[in-house]
């Protein structure tokens, strides 16, 4: 019996324990069901938060980059066209956030960018040849240097669709340095414009035309033109550099300078590198005529207008450079990026790998290889279709150039004149070997920031010829140089430097019979500011030259006190006859050129003196004229160059020139110049150095 009742007892309690357990259950159900249907009864946070439109329009902007497009317009074709007008206009169509720079010196493009207001400008603060054709790896260092979300360098006669702008906003999500490309594709004919607000596409008509049927148009009609060199290249501006090597200086639209930017990106792989063919819309109007490169036939005038000299310096970089691998980039082999299905996916096709994302809202792309390709149907039939259409493209650049010739291209003296003169018929000469070809650049670039184009250069030899070649500069060999020029014992006093400045003098003699003015200036002057004017003001029949003295009073015309490293010599009769007497001095001279200068229009100790700061030879009757030292310094008056405070101490002086003269050796001078500050070259990029330039630690000496 009692156990009986233990039973029953036991049971009653089980029961009562899962009874108790289920109206838990049930209650908790009850509390998520009715939490849910409250907060569905609640109002909508999309439908129903009052949100004044102002603040609607700056959360949209703050997911807008803000985009800058680079782009150089040809020297041959100033001023801008139609095509260029259309091709600006399609760009300042796909956003309010879009900017427009130009690289150019050309005052026609000035005109042309001010049409198009505040969002376009130009720029001329980069590095171009003396022909006006701005250097490729100036032109990527700018771009890249812009505080700007994101950077796109193109051919100025793109023109652009609305799919641009979706890709790159997209392409902005991403949580990574990119770099994307696409290669431009032409068409003959393009019967579409944008209507006066800038803002719709319309039919011959007038009537508004939607992107896809423009799209569906070009589609049968364009051709693909990867061997060309036209390319659309964009990338996210982060901090992160586009690849770890130095661009060559290419000359922009010769050679394949972008194959190499896109080889040396995924070489280096700091960025993610993408084709974005297949969802930028991008093109040109192409000429029937449409004029070719071709290399060098003749070395006359006519060729140096067509810049058939630039196509062969850069088809030859290879023998100068040795690192043409890059023409062996294969783009079909890339990891390109396209939309199916609404959905935008990177995959490359050759390999079958696509990128996917970790989570939406930062865009985290990770690698995975395809392989199920019937549960990712869609993926492949976009593969498919896209390596279909890559069967007939062949966008291989290998072996298509021959870099067995030597570079050299003998352009006459006479040529160069020609075109580098000013309307004074003035030139300003420098002449230097292959040791000083950094210093020479220094002061090519300190030209360049002055505005003064009429320079032209004397090589000495064909390794500073070949280097000056590739760097833009004006550049003619002088057949009769010494060929024994050492690399750092050549400074003032050895019978190197001897040879070297009797060179000098006879070429300026070559060049004032032949009609110009001739400004000589050593590389190792620094320019504060434009000597010619005031040069001019000396007038015909006086050589206007500095004075050497470095003691701070007394005469500054004493004997053996004439620099011939920075004179100025007009091309008359006397100034003729007083340098022809100063070249056959100096072929009897043991010594260099500069005492031949002063003995020979000085008299041998002064004996044809005038006062404290003239001379006049009596054969010729050429007055010579000392600069007066407080604005044309040399190296050793008031020790300018070891004061601390130099630079206010030149200013107070209104000082044109400072020589870095007066020092023994290569390598000091070069440290002098660097450590002062007077110093506007980067060796390290090949460019001259700008505000804009994000330069390296290098070491000069």
């Amino acid at each position: 019996m009692k156990a009986t009742c233990f039973i029953l007892a036991s049971f009653d309690h089980k029961k009562a324990f899962q009874v108790a357990l289920w109206s838990i259950w049930v209650s908790g159900f009850l509390l998520i069901a009715l939490s849910l249907y409250a907060m569905q009864s609640l109002p909508s946070l999309e439908d129903h938060i009052k949100m004044p439109k102002q603040l609607h329009q700056g959360f949209a902007n703050l997911t807008s980059p803000k985009i800058t497009i680079f782009s150089a317009p040809d020297p041959l074709n100033a001023p801008p066209g139609p095509r260029q007008v259309l091709a600006v206009r399609s760009w300042l169509a796909l956003s309010p956030y879009i900017t427009v720079v130009l690289f150019s010196r050309d005052p026609s493009v000035v005109v042309f960018a001010r049409a198009f207001g505040s969002r376009v400008s130009v720029e001329p603060n980069i590095d171009f040849t003396f022909l006006g054709t701005p250097f490729f790896h100036s032109m990527v260092a700018r771009s890249w240097a812009s505080t700007s979300d994101i950077s796109v360098l193109t051919d100025f006669e793109t023109i652009l669709l609305p799919d641009f702008i979706s890709t790159l906003s997209y392409a902005h999500k991403l949580d990574y340095d990119w770099l994307l490309f696409a290669p431009l594709r032409s068409v003959f004919y393009f019967p579409f414009r944008l209507d006066e607000a800038g803002k719709h596409w319309l039919r011959k008509d007038g009537k508004r035309i939607r992107t896809q049927k423009m799209q569906e148009f070009l589609a049968q009609s364009w051709q693909w033109n990867c061997h060309e060199g036209r390319m659309l290249m964009a990338w996210n501006n982060r901090g992160l550099p586009l690849h770890t090597g130095v661009l060559p200086p290419f000359l922009y639209g010769k050679g394949l300078h972008n194959h190499w930017v896109i080889n040396e990106a995924l070489s280096s792989e700091l960025r993610f590198i993408f084709d974005a063919s297949w969802t930028i819309t991008s093109f040109y109007l192409k000429d029937l005529d449409q004029w070719s490169d071709r290399l060098v036939e003749g070395y006359n005038f006519s060729n140096i207008k067509n810049r058939s000299w630039e196509n062969v310096g850069n088809s030859h970089l290879g023998a100068l450079y040795g690192s043409l691998y890059f023409l062996g980039v294969n783009y079909s082999n890339l990891v390109k990026h396209f939309k199916c299905d609404g959905q935008n996916l990177f995959v490359n096709t050759a390999e079958s790998i696509s990128y996917s994302f970790e989570h939406q809202s930062s865009l985290r792309l990770w690698k995975r290889r395809i392989l199920h390709p019937r549960r990712e149907k869609k993926t492949m039939e976009c593969i498919h279709a896209i390596t279909s259409l890559e069967r007939n493209m062949d966008c291989s650049v290998k072996h298509q150039l021959d870099f067995s010739s030597p570079l050299y291209l003998p352009f006459s003296l006479e040529s160069l004149l020609s075109v580098i003169a000013d309307k004074n018929k003035t030139i300003v000469l420098a002449v230097a070997g292959y040791s000083y070809k950094d210093m020479l650049m220094s002061w090519v670039c300190r030209l360049r920031s002055l505005l003064i184009t009429n320079f032209v250069v004397c090589a000495l030899d064909h390794d500073v010829y070949q280097f000056s070649l590739l760097q833009g500069l004006p550049v003619f060999e002088d057949p009769l140089a010494p060929s024994d020029i050492s690399f750092d014992d050549c400074h003032f006093g050895t019978k190197c430097f001897q040879r070297v400045t009797k060179s000098k003098s006879r070429l300026v003699l070559q060049i004032l019979k032949l009609g110009y003015n001739v400004l000589m200036s050593d590389v190792d002057v620094y320019w504060f500011k434009n000597p010619l004017p005031l040069l001019y003001s000396f007038g015909p029949a006086i050589l206007v030259a500095q004075s050497d003295e470095y003691k701070e009073t007394g005469p500054i015309n004493l004997p053996r006190r004439l620099n011939s490293g920075f004179y100025f010599a007009r091309s008359d009769d006397t100034t003729i006859a007083g340098m022809e007497k100063v070249v056959k001095h100096a072929a009897s001279s043991n010594l260099s050129e500069q005492p031949s200068f002063y003995d020979s229009l000085c008299g041998e100790g002064g004996s044809y003196r005038l006062g404290d700061n003239r001379c006049l030879e009596p054969e010729t009757n050429l007055t010579v004229h000392f600069l007066d030292r407080n604005l044309f310094p040399n190296g050793a008056y008031q020790n300018l160059w070891e004061k601390k405070k130099w630079k206010s101490v030149c200013s107070k002086k209104d000082c044109f020139i400072l020589h870095n003269n007066w020092i023994s050796g290569r390598r000091k001078k070069l440290q002098r110049q660097v450590l002062s500050g007077l110093w506007g070259y980067d060796i390290s990029s090949r460019m001259c150095l700008q505000s804009w330039q994000k330069t390296k630690s290098t070491s000069y000496f």
